[in-house]
């Protein structure tokens, strides 16, 4: 089942890869970022300043070329930055200074850089780093905390001489399934470390307490860790088609045990144009769950169609409901794994919706405040109705 609306469940063991922690005078208390649904702990690292690079083993990504994976790294890490943040946070010991470490990309000569929001959330100081040591304050340019993305321009006014090398952008749509790819970030303070892996899967979903659950990441065996976030995925072009964002681990801790996920870096590019322009980016939000209507589903319901998207919950205080669009019935008497009496939603604007990545699609593509035709059947009824989205809040 999929939502559309908050409170959708959490995965086991997700990890926002920021690497934060509390400083008290007389101790250091750790604690994880607060963007996350469930959170572990992970100690602070300093920056050794070293580069830890990895080597494939012959017939491994690189095909035997043992010199694939150092080439690929020389051509992409000047693209790479560290990112290092001072906040605040109240605690039982009162204001207390935190500091955190992330990754970046950069987007062009002028300084901007493309990172996770929750790398530069609650930030009132940012350091840059680039891979040759120089270092630069940035700020802040726009945002998009639902999506968990974030442009920030570093000033290197001050460090005569110094060229940026952006990034290439790659096309994440492209993406296969065992594709070869390599990670570069500032995991644990270990600027500049390069790790090798494939993508293990695409389209994950990543559902979170109180925020937009993520969609359409990207699944790698890469090795990234807290400090990883905001670094890029790299295909084996040298083009970036992720940013590393999230980590899964069941036992609870805040490592890598395989699974890691990655933001499409089409999803990115979209956002882009608001980010530079240092706007917040805001996605419009329609409060329902739901799952894609299938042959089985519909055999099981004894519904009129097999495509479609059936309403399983509608949130009540969102704007789906007050439009009067209808979930399933939640009796618990009821014996099957999905409840009847759901609205099936075919289409929308005139738009077929054979899946609910189509609604979402659809729908991450409007405005809060815009307002849409569903075309629903209910009861094997046509119907039209009419909502006006919602903001999602972070």
């Amino acid at each position: 089942m999929h939502s559309m609306t908050r409170g959708s469940r959490a995965l086991l063991g997700i990890v926002i890869l920021g690497l934060m922690a509390l400083l008290a005078s007389a101790m250091v208390a750790c604690g994880s970022d607060s963007t996350s649904a469930q959170q572990t702990t992970s100690p602070t690292t300093s920056s050794t300043g070293s580069q830890a690079t990895s080597t494939p083993a012959p017939g491994g990504s690189a095909g035997g070329d043992e010199s694939a994976i150092p080439d690929l790294y020389d051509k992409v890490r000047p693209s790479v930055v560290d990112v290092a943040s001072v906040g605040a946070t109240q605690s039982v010991f009162g204001t207390q200074p935190t500091q955190g470490l992330g990754s970046g990309i950069i987007l062009d000569t002028s300084g901007d850089i493309l990172t996770n929001y929750h790398v530069v959330e609650g930030a009132n100081q940012l350091t840059v780093t680039l891979f040759d040591q120089t270092s630069a304050s940035a700020t802040v340019v726009g945002t998009d905390p639902t999506g968990d993305l974030a442009v920030i321009k570093a000033d290197f006014s001050g460090s005569p001489g110094v060229t940026l090398s952006p990034a290439t952008l790659g096309d994440s749509d492209q993406i296969r399934i065992g594709e070869s790819v390599i990670a570069i970030g500032n995991p644990f303070g270990l600027d500049g470390t390069v790790t090798e892996g494939i993508v293990s899967g695409l389209d994950r979903t990543l559902a979170e307490q109180q925020n937009m659950p993520l969609r359409a990441l990207i699944q790698t065996d890469a090795a990234i860790n807290p400090g990883n976030s905001g670094g890029p995925l790299v295909n084996m072009n040298g083009e970036v088609i992720g940013i590393d964002t999230a980590i899964e681990n069941p036992s609870g801790s805040g490592t890598f045990a395989g699974v890691g996920y990655a933001i499409p870096v089409n999803a990115a590019k979209q956002a882009l144009p608001q980010l530079e322009g240092g706007k917040t980016v805001q996605h419009a939000r329609l409060g329902i769950s739901g799952q894609s209507v299938t042959v089985s589903l519909s055999k099981q319901l004894d519904l009129p169609v097999t495509q479609g998207v059936y309403v399983v919950t509608v949130d009540s205080s969102g704007p789906a409901a007050a439009a009067g669009v209808q979930g399933a019935s939640q009796s618990s008497s009821n014996s099957l794994s999905v409840p009847p009496g759901g609205d099936v939603i075919t289409g929308v604007d005139s738009v077929t919706t054979n899946t609910f990545d189509d609604l979402v699609n659809y729908i991450d593509g409007k405005q809060p405040g815009d307002k849409v035709t569903l075309h629903i059947l209910r009861n094997g009824d046509k119907k039209d109705i009419d909502v006006t989205l919602a903001q999602w809040s972070s």
